[in-house]
């Protein structure tokens, strides 16, 4: 019984050394937000709100970066979904972002599956948790909103 406390004691030493460690590792620590390039001509500001609420920490340039993004390996996580967030969907480089049937297609996915926003984002973020009729809204909305601001629409 006695070997016990010293390894347990070690194992508590060596994981904390670890943590303070981590946190030299500069990924995860460049918490700026782009210029926004350009933004849909959102179809109601309902639209706007909801894709606020639910979609614009990952999918846009106006991240709000939580205490824990900054404390590794939190930091990691986070960086990686915007990352990954902006790089699918950006609503703040619009004149950029693919669109089409394609995105059309992921969002009517996403949003009806109840893919996004995923589940450890709504348990941190309370407010992204949309009722099915905001989802619907939204989803409706952000259709209105990609038809609005097709090429075909605009020639």
């Amino acid at each position: 019984m006695a070997k016990k406390k010293p390894i347990l004691l070690y194992g508590f030493v060596f994981a904390a050394a670890f943590l303070v460690l981590i946190q030299a590792i500069p990924y995860g620590k460049d918490h700026t937000n782009p210029s926004v390039l350009g933004e849909p001509t959102w179809d109601s500001p309902q639209t706007h709100e909801l894709a606020e609420r639910a979609c614009f920490n990952c999918h846009s340039n106006h991240t709000v970066w939580p205490w824990y993004s900054n404390i590794a390996p939190a930091s990691w996580l986070v960086a990686y979904d915007v990352s990954e967030g902006r790089e699918h969907l950006n609503f703040s480089d619009w004149d950029h972002q693919l669109k089409g049937e394609r995105l059309i297609k992921e969002i009517r996915e996403v949003i009806t599956e109840k893919e996004m926003p995923p589940l450890p984002y709504k348990m941190a973020h309370p407010e992204a948790r949309l009722s099915d009729a905001e989802r619907e809204t939204l989803l409706q909305g952000l259709l209105r909103t990609l038809n609005n601001d097709s090429p075909e629409k605009q020639s």
